[in-house]
């Protein structure tokens, strides 16, 4: 998740094992936006101060922690989620939370009705918007942890108590073999490596208690090491991914393929609703064995998957108001996440959205290099029939390794990974194949040269920061236009109040962009993360057993 990743860039065994396909690429969270707005120093500081204050409240905190709920009558199984008030001190603290850097890597007739006994219904807790997390239980009897529920992840992990020099570790829940009768050693040792640091530890293996379910002999991950800053003042303590095995770390069964397994539940369906009330207590819910029809209306709109690992499919195109961006007119991939708190997707887009609604990011030297230099030259090539995917090279900004068109696409999230096509860095390349996309997109408009090279110079002052966010002018929500992916032909339509994420009011009032740039190059990408900012408008079900996903609108 992101969250916020958020996101899992690699992952990894003390094996020689190969884990091409662990890789992954970046997502992005709101946290990473509020790390450039402070220091760190002072943000860390902070919270060094307060954790005294902290250790003395800490029941009272876990008092109005996420909670499992009894058994109802229903026999539902609910995991609820709560929501932390936004507000500014804390976006300032949550600089340091969690930025996953990953990726590499229903249903017609199974919708039952919320009075239906075969579902699990877990509630979760929504801090700032973009961490939900609920409770689960490990052990004999259960030892209790708060854990983020990850579609982009496959393997559950919590804080050991052989955790004895991460920072982090001393303001989390801790895992002790020792108190847990039905614990069994396996003692492999493994890690996930994170944008903002890694996690390690070694496997063990116990019951764990998910709602009133509890999955017996479950493989996970006793974190021994949380060295990343991030994790101190995560709301969470662990994730449990709710991926496919594919991306498993060291081939771990994952816990919701042995709540299938163990007939824990009757249809091999789990289903999320996040809660974006700001004010509500409830922070949404987290429903095994099917859906709760309270939380949706109209029917579920279904896609089926193209590729496992993570829950990916094909969408559509992308839409700015009403007018196509023409990028995705021919497909894209796209991966709907619960563990990113924002909608990631290709630079190209993200910055035409940032010129649509104001919003401020980095100036690229590079790419108003390229509009001043080269844009005359990249015209009069799209203008004579250059293919576009030529259109950079022939300008000397790109070459040919051998039949495969070279680039390094710009960093922004995570880091690019490293792949056997891929040579140096070209900045410069980049922001030429950006300009072609932006001017092939005005050339269909017929747009006249002047005012399509000062569109794409405006285009390169709204270039995300390096971090992939940006920042817009609160009192202009209103004015903003609407923005639209398509999937199954349908039109998803998120309104500037559900893709702008705002903290604090009047003049302290910080209003940041649901978008963040993330480039995946072919053949995995184009790609668009689908995190937090489209499921709370969209009631989101994952359907296992007929490998599909399914949206409909949330209430």
């Amino acid at each position: 998740m992101e969250p916020w990743n958020l996101h899992k860039k690699g992952i990894d065994t003390d094996t020689d094992t190969d884990t091409d396909g662990n890789e992954g690429f970046g997502g992005s969270s709101i946290f990473s936006y509020i790390s450039g707005l402070i220091s760190f120093n002072q943000s860390f500081r902070h919270s060094a101060n307060m954790e005294r204050k902290h250790l003395w409240i800490v029941l009272l905190l876990l008092a109005m922690a996420c909670f499992v709920l009894p058994a109802s009558s229903d026999n539902l199984f609910r995991i609820g989620l709560k929501k932390h008030r936004l507000d500014v001190n804390s976006m300032n603290a949550a600089r340091v939370a969690r930025l996953k850097d990953r990726y590499g890597k229903h249903v017609n007739g199974i919708e039952k009705k919320s009075g239906d006994s075969d579902l699990d219904i877990v509630p979760l807790k929504n801090y700032l918007d973009a961490q939900y997390y609920g409770e689960i239980g490990v052990g004999s009897p259960p030892q209790k942890f708060k854990v983020v529920f990850d579609t982009g992840s496959s393997n559950l992990w919590v804080p050991s108590s052989r955790c004895y020099f991460s920072i982090a570790c001393w303001f989390h829940s801790k895992y002790k073999a020792s108190k847990s009768s039905t614990y069994s050693g396996n003692g492999e040792s493994c890690s996930i490596r994170y944008g903002t640091g890694s996690i390690s530890g070694y496997l063990s293996q116990d019951n764990v208690k998910v709602g009133n379910l509890v999955v017996k002999d479950q493989v996970f991950i006793e974190a021994t090491r949380e060295p990343s800053v991030t994790f101190i003042i995560a709301k969470f303590d662990g994730i449990l991914g709710l991926g496919f095995q594919e991306i498993s770390v060291g081939n771990v069964t994952p816990v919701w393929y042995n709540m299938v397994g163990q007939g824990l539940v009757k249809v091999p369906v789990f289903s999320f609703w996040f809660n974006r009330d700001a004010n509500a207590k409830e922070g949404g819910e987290l429903v095994f064995g099917g859906v709760d029809s309270k939380h949706f209306k109209g029917n579920h709109t279904y896609v089926p998957l193209t590729q496992k690992g993570y829950w990916q499919f094909n969408m559509g195109d992308f839409l700015i108001g009403n007018a196509s961006t023409g990028y995705c007119a021919g497909g894209c991939a796209a991966i709907v996440d619960s563990g990113t708190s924002l909608l990631a997707g290709p630079t190209t887009i993200v910055t035409q959205i940032n010129h649509a609604i104001g919003a401020e990011g980095v100036v690229s030297m590079e790419c108003k290099t390229i509009v001043s230099q080269y844009g005359e030259m990249i015209w009069d090539l799209l203008v004579s029939g250059v293919r576009p995917d030529q259109v950079c090279s022939q300008a000397g900004l790109c070459y040919l390794d051998g039949a495969q068109h070279v680039s390094s696409n710009i960093r922004t999230v995570v880091e690019r990974e490293t792949d056997g096509s891929s040579v140096g860095e070209a900045p410069l390349c980049t922001a030429c194949e950006m300009a072609v996309v932006w001017m092939q997109n005005q050339l269909k408009q017929k747009g006249t040269k002047e005012r399509v090279l000062e569109y794409v110079d405006q285009l390169c002052s709204k270039l995300p920061s390096p971090m992939g966010e940006s920042v817009i002018d609160c009192n202009s929500i209103s004015s903003m236009p609407n923005i639209s992916f398509t999937i199954k032909d349908k039109a998803f339509v998120l309104t500037p109040e559900q893709y702008i994420l705002k903290t604090g009011e009047g003049v302290a009032a910080i209003c940041v962009s649901g978008f963040a740039a993330l480039d995946v190059p072919p053949p995995r990408g184009p790609l668009w993360i689908l995190g937090d900012v489209f499921m709370g408008p969209y009631h989101t079900v994952f359907d296992y057993g007929k490998s599909q996903v399914g949206f409909a609108e949330a209430v």
